[in-house]
């Protein structure tokens, strides 16, 4: 290998560490108590956070010294606020727009791969997701729950009448359509800092290339579009909190990777799982909201678990 590639594979490792937060070797000990957690339980539950995709470049919002919150005084768009103001969805969407490209071509980490492998050989029931970075279906998993939502559709929030527009586009297609309107912007794609990558896929840009970006309105009714994601202050849909719920009480246990669980959305499959008396086992780096009904707890970076079984 030349120095050239050396070069480009060490930088590459780089980004894609740059947001795992410090944590500790994973021992002998929990593999094995992993391993017999998982031994007679052919349908587990997994439930899966932002933790297993920051090995993949993406960043999370609350590890120490890394997330998010930590780095920045960032605040999370609020649904409330972005149906409100046209402003505020200008600057969402050109954020999105230059940090779509790096979002987007992000792969899938050994951990969500090992994933599509135990359920190809059913040895999980199912996963359901906090995430909403498509690395799941990238890594080959059929049986996913999303639980906030994917961010490769974008959606209509308008209204014909009575009834919602139903218009949607895959997000692909639609930055296509912002190039074609923003191709000044565009060219500065490649500029940003990768510190400045967020866990929703946009990055920080100027007031001024926002005043320049141009945001198009649905073709069908001219009403507002939106990322296909629960933004903070929204609700999920109860069809998928009812699918949950149907998932929890078909499985034998509950493994959960990579999430403090501090959203309720996730904490609440916990409390539901301990209320039917399933056992719970939580990888993690860090402390969760839900240590205290987890039967197993190892703090540990996930994949270097997931190797192992």
């Amino acid at each position: 290998m030349n120095s050239i590639n050396i070069l480009k594979n060490s930088s590459r490792k780089y980004a894609t560490q740059f947001f795992v937060p410090k944590h500790q070797l994973v021992k002998a000990e929990d593999v094995e108590a992993i391993q017999r957690f998982l031994f007679d339980k052919p349908k587990v539950l997994v439930v899966t956070g932002a933790g297993i995709s920051t090995e993949s470049g993406i960043p999370d919002y609350r590890s120490e010294g890394v997330g998010l919150y930590q780095r920045s005084n960032h605040k999370p768009v609020q649904y409330p606020e972005f149906i409100r103001s046209h402003e505020l969805r200008k600057r969402y969407w050109a954020r999105n727009f230059i940090g779509w490209p790096k979002f987007s071509s992000v792969e899938p980490n050994l951990t969500h791969i090992k994933l599509a492998e135990m359920e190809k050989d059913s040895k999980v029931l199912h996963v359901v997701t906090q995430n909403v970075d498509n690395l799941h279906a990238k890594a080959g998993s059929k049986a996913v729950t999303e639980l906030h939502g994917n961010g490769y559709k974008v959606i209509c929030i308008g209204h014909n009448g009575k009834d919602r527009c139903g218009y949607s586009i895959p997000r692909h297609d639609f930055q296509q359509i912002l190039e074609s309107f923003n191709q000044e912007l565009r060219d500065k794609a490649d500029t940003f800092k990768a510190q400045s990558f967020r866990p929703d896929g946009d990055v920080e840009i100027s007031n001024e290339d926002i005043k320049k970006f141009y945001l198009p309105q649905c073709p069908q009714c001219l009403g507002d579009l939106k990322p296909n994601i629960v933004f903070f202050g929204d609700n999920i849909p109860m069809t998928r909190i009812e699918e949950v719920v149907r998932l929890i009480i078909n499985s034998d246990g509950i493994l959960v990777l990579g999430s403090s669980l501090q959203v309720f959305s996730g904490y609440r499959i916990i409390l539901q799982a301990k209320e039917l008396g399933l056992p719970v086992a939580i990888v993690n780096i860090g402390t969760t909201r839900a240590d205290h009904l987890a039967d197993l707890k190892i703090s540990v970076k996930c994949s270097d678990i997931m190797k192992e079984l």
